[in-house]
């Protein structure tokens, strides 16, 4: 994987689900494994409630994994290379929480370490950062007066313009932030209660700590699935929604692909109806079939 240059979180990822695989296994042999061996393993993945993307990187992590068994002759056949991956609903659109609710979070962070968690569920809210953006941030990458420096997937850059608003909150949660335990981790931005870089796991925890808070206020939400990504789903939502272009959403998000940023473009659907309700042609009535 590092020869592939995949990231860092694709390589933990793939490494995972792999060791998840093989401990299904219960201590059959790999070379003995074949297609119905992976597929029973993909249906409990779906059964266990996890979605098709999630199912169709397991299955590219055990590809990938005996494409390497075969390069090193361990193995002479690849059992996933002919399953058909899950199909993933292209058009769906995205939950997302209108800006009320946006703020209404912050106002519900609750913890001993407030000021980083108000900072966290800030930044994946109105920055657009993913989780892994979030713990990989260092103190280095943020400067008042200038663009906060985001490490993305593929170990690229992007830069993105806070708001005064951000900066402060940023600073106040500098002046209250933990100190790390090793110099490993001196450079982290967001610190744990165990004095070291901030886990995947803990900033998942802070949000949905802030959503189960959030549906006893606002019992609507109630039932819909609400994560740590929705907060991003949201930013890229409100900006459009404020009239953003598309091509400055997918920079502030660091897709690769407009296409990407394609599927928050439902919000443009519904103002495109709003504006439509406006209009009121003068067309003569006999062509309209008496419908005016």
């Amino acid at each position: 994987m590092k020869d592939r240059e995949y990231s860092k979180d694709t390589q933990d990822g793939y490494i995972h689900d792999i060791k998840h695989f093989l401990k299904g296994l219960e201590g059959k042999a790999v070379t003995a494994v074949n297609e119905i061996d992976v597929m029973m393993h993909l249906t409990k993945i779906r059964e266990s409630g996890s979605g098709a993307r999630y199912r169709n990187r397991c299955q590219s992590s055990i590809r990938l994994f005996y494409k390497v068994m075969i390069k090193f002759k361990v193995s002479t056949y690849n059992p996933a290379l002919d399953i058909e991956k899950a199909k993933i609903e292209k058009n769906r659109k995205p939950t997302f929480l209108q800006k009320q609710f946006l703020d209404a979070c912050l106002q519900l962070v609750q913890g001993r370490y407030l000021l980083r968690d108000v900072a966290i569920i800030a930044l994946m809210a109105y920055a657009g950062l993913r989780v892994s953006e979030i713990v990989r941030l260092n103190i280095s990458d943020f400067k008042i007066g200038s663009p906060l420096s985001i490490l993305g997937k593929g170990e690229k850059w992007r830069y993105i313009p806070l708001p005064q608003e951000m900066e402060h909150l940023l600073q106040l949660a500098l002046s209250d932030r933990i100190q790390p335990r090793s110099t490993k981790d001196e450079m982290a931005f967001f610190v744990s209660q165990f004095r070291r870089r901030i886990s995947k796991r803990m900033v998942q925890s802070v949000a949905e700590k802030t959503f189960t808070a959030l549906i006893e206020q606002y019992p609507q939400f109630a039932g819909l699935t609400l994560s740590a990504h929705k907060l991003r789903h949201s930013f890229a939502t409100e900006l459009l929604r404020s009239g953003a272009d598309l091509r400055a959403v997918q920079e502030l998000l660091g897709h690769e692909n407009i296409s990407t940023t394609q599927i928050y473009t439902h919000v443009l659907d519904e103002a495109k109806e709003r504006a439509m309700k406006n209009v009121r042609p003068s067309i003569p009535l006999k062509f309209t079939g008496g419908m005016i």
